[in-house]
């Protein structure tokens, strides 16, 4: 029964020791612990932030190709009405003229509007592209902070290369 009940003695010097320990890890450990989690938290935020950026420039971009359509139909419009306005005689010519021609304005803002939005679209895959290899670039860091991991791995991927 004497080991579970504690003496003064033992609490004293296990409270001394708790003490130092706790002063240690305040000292040394905490700080970095708690920057490596600010940091980690300001990467995620910063990526949530350029997704949130991308998503707006995309619907940006929908609204744009949204009145380019817009624009190219009145077009189109405008030059049939014109088309009927003129004699009996050109009007079979100038509908089939102003046709091809909408046609050809719509054809033209579709391939604009795609590759605007396939510009768009590799803009978008760089900036993941960049942000994946930034965290990746803090992950393998922060896992090889030690000299020694660092060397196992080199060596472990050197053995890896002679054997292929």
């Amino acid at each position: 029964m004497g080991l579970v009940t504690p003496e003064l003695g033992t609490f004293i010097w296990m409270l001394l020791a708790f003490a130092i320990v706790l002063f240690i890890l305040k000292k040394f450990a905490w700080k970095p612990i708690l920057s490596a989690l600010k940091e980690r938290e300001d990467s995620i935020e910063e990526a949530l932030c350029s997704a949130e950026r991308a998503k707006e420039e995309m619907a940006a971009l929908q609204a744009d190709n949204e009145r380019i359509l817009q624009e190219a139909r009145k077009e189109r419009e405008a030059m049939l009405k014109e088309a009927k306005e003129m004699g009996s005689k050109l009007v079979s010519e100038a509908k089939q003229k102003a046709t091809l021609e909408a046609d050809k304005v719509i054809e033209s803002a579709r391939i604009n509007i795609e590759s605007e939005k396939s510009a768009a679209l590799n803009e978008i895959k760089a900036q993941v592209a960049l942000l994946s290899v930034e965290i990746a670039e803090k992950i393998l860091r922060q896992q090889f902070a030690d000299d020694q991991q660092q060397k196992d791995y080199f060596k472990k991927l050197m053995d890896e290369v002679k054997l292929n």
